[in-house]
């Protein structure tokens, strides 16, 4: 059966990128907003739009729902 988001990889285009995935492991790791924006050398506003940049590409409302599709797209490989 075809994923619900399938037809998503057209807009998705290059995505993940390596700062993409890195954002990602990241997040798995429970890091804060603020650890995690400090460890790439952003600010916490960037950080906030670079999720929700991932959140609206992938047609996901929560950070939740991001990391499950992330996972079922396998943007969490090891890298």
């Amino acid at each position: 059966m075809a994923h619900p988001n399938c037809e998503r990889s057209v807009l998705v285009g290059k995505e993940p990128t390596a700062a993409t995935q890195r954002l990602l492991r990241l997040m798995r790791t429970g890091a804060t907003d603020r650890a995690i924006a400090r460890e790439l050398g952003v600010s916490l506003r960037t950080l906030h739009r670079r999720i929700a940049r991932l959140q609206s590409l992938l047609g996901v409302q929560s950070r939740f729902q991001l990391g499950v599709l992330a996972a079922e797209l396998e943007w969490l490989r090891p890298g």
